[in-house]
């Protein structure tokens, strides 16, 4: 397994984030740290993966990797294959390309990306 190296100390604040993207229903807060960057994904109840961010992106179903952790909310999500996981406050998770998600409930979803942030929802 690679190992990942910090060469540097940094902190930023999410709540001041580098970079905003805004689709419909999303709130996407970027930092970039050195070599990596997190994100925070905020989806509002009734939102849908197919229906919001496709439309950015224009793939057929997501082709991100993730690697997260949910703070709150839930997500269902489906794989191309028919594979289906929730994904609940207090979940790490990790969702390989090619699915579809959605908000499930009346409670925003709100999570921490550590692998996907650089390019989710980011126009082709």
């Amino acid at each position: 397994m690679p190992t990942n190296i910090v060469t540097a100390l940094a902190a930023k604040s999410l709540d001041a984030p580098d970079e905003r993207r805004r689709p419909d229903k999303s709130e996407i807060d970027i930092v970039n740290l050195g070599d990596y960057t997190i994100g925070r994904f905020s989806f509002d109840v009734g939102w849908k993966w197919s229906d919001c961010i496709k439309p950015v992106v224009h793939t057929d179903s997501c082709q991100n990797n993730h690697v997260g952790y949910c703070i709150s909310g839930s997500l269902e999500v489906r794989l191309d294959n028919g594979e289906t996981a929730s994904v609940k406050a207090g979940d790490s998770y990790t969702i390989p390309p090619g699915h579809d998600a959605w908000v499930v409930g009346d409670e925003k979803f709100v999570g921490l990306e550590f692998l996907s942030a650089a390019t989710f929802a980011k126009a082709d």
